[in-house]
C-alpha cells in the first residue's frame, strides 16, 4: 500500500524546536519531489518547504528560510521537516506530499493540486 505518514507534532513554547517525519512505504522517494505543507485553521494551505530527492534542490517558503530545514534519510525512505525557532505563528497541521519528478517551485507554490501523494497531517501547536 502506497502511503505517506507524518509523525512529531505536539505542544511547544515559542523559540523552541520540533522535527516532523514523513515516512513513504509502498514505493520509494528516488526521484520524487517531497513537499511540506501547513493549514492554519481558517487559512488555506500553504507550502513550507519542498525538496527534490533527484537533483537535491531546496525550495523554501517565506518564513521558512533561514528556520526550518528539509533533510532526507535515504535509507530509511524518509524526509524530515526540522523547525526551529518555532513561532506562535507556526501553529498549524503539518503535511507532507510527493509528486514524481517535478521542480521543487512547482511542488511548493501554487495550488499544490498536481501532488502524487498526500499524507494525513500532523499538529504543530506552538504556545506558551
Amino acid at each position: 500500500q502506497v502511503q505517506l505518514v507524518e509523525s512529531g507534532g505536539g505542544l511547544v513554547q515559542p523559540g523552541g524546536s520540533l522535527r516532523l517525519s514523513c515516512a513513504a512505504s509502498g514505493f520509494t522517494l528516488d526521484y520524487y519531489t517531497i513537499g511540506w505543507y501547513r493549514q492554519a485553521p481558517g487559512k488555506e494551505r500553504e507550502g513550507v518547504s519542498c525538496l527534490s530527492t533527484e537533483d537535491g534542490t531546496i525550495y523554501y517558503v517565506g518564513s521558512a528560510k533561514g528556520r526550518f530545514t528539509i533533510p532526507r534519510d535515504k535509507a530509511k525512505n524518509t524526509v524530515y521537516l526540522q523547525m526551529n525557532s518555532l513561532k506562535p505563528e507556526d501553529t498549524a497541521v503539518y503535511f507532507c506530499a510527493a509528486v514524481f519528478k517535478r521542480s521543487t517551485w512547482y511542488a511548493c507554490m501554487g495550488t499544490h493540486s498536481g501532488m502524487d501523494y498526500w499524507g494525513k497531517g500532523t499538529l504543530v501547536t506552538v504556545s506558551s
